[in-house]
Order: structure tokens, then C-alpha cells, then sequence
């Protein structure tokens, strides 16, 4: 069974596709918080913003468009640092 197929199957069956993936944690702060803290560090519009557990932790993830560019900063949704601060090529997907 490939990879893919075994995603789905847990899918199915509400179990999660990681490992040790516990359940979804509640952010201790706001989409609407950690947005304006995207926001100050890379202004620009939000193209794309999701709560996500990635690196080990819970976060909130913007692609924010500033002219030509896709800026990805992602906030950690229990203390609000920033997690990751990065450049995309647009119409990337990661």
C-alpha cells in the first residue's frame, strides 16, 4: 500500500495520518491575533492562512502576497513567535 492510500484509509476512519499526531490542540490565541502579527512583520495581503501542526508544534500558517512575491511567515498559535519567515514562488504549494 503506498503512502497516499494509507492517508486515506485513515482519513476514513478518523484516525490521524501521523504517527503520534495527537489531536487538534486549541490555540491559545486568535487566527485574527496571530494574522496581525504576520501582518507586521511582512505587510502585504493574505493569499492563504490555515491552522496546521507542523515542526513539532501548532501554528497558524499566512502566505501573504507582497507585489510579485509569496511571503510564508507562520506564528505558533500558543505563544505567538514567529516560526517561520520565508520567500515562495508563486503558485508554489508546499
Amino acid at each position: 500500500m503506498n503512502f497516499s492510500a494509507l492517508f486515506v484509509a485513515l482519513a476514513s476512519l478518523g484516525l490521524p495520518a501521523t504517527p503520534g499526531l495527537a489531536a487538534k490542540a486549541k490555540p491559545k490565541m486568535s487566527m485574527a491575533t496571530a494574522k496581525a502579527i504576520a501582518l507586521k512583520r511582512a505587510p502585504g495581503r493574505i493569499k492563504d492562512a490555515e491552522y496546521e501542526f507542523e515542526g513539532g508544534g501548532w501554528r497558524y500558517s499566512f502566505d501573504i502576497r507582497q507585489g510579485k512575491r509569496i511571503h510564508e511567515i507562520g506564528v505558533n498559535a500558543m505563544n505567538g513567535a514567529i516560526v517561520e519567515d520565508k520567500f515562495e514562488t508563486p503558485g508554489k504549494k508546499d
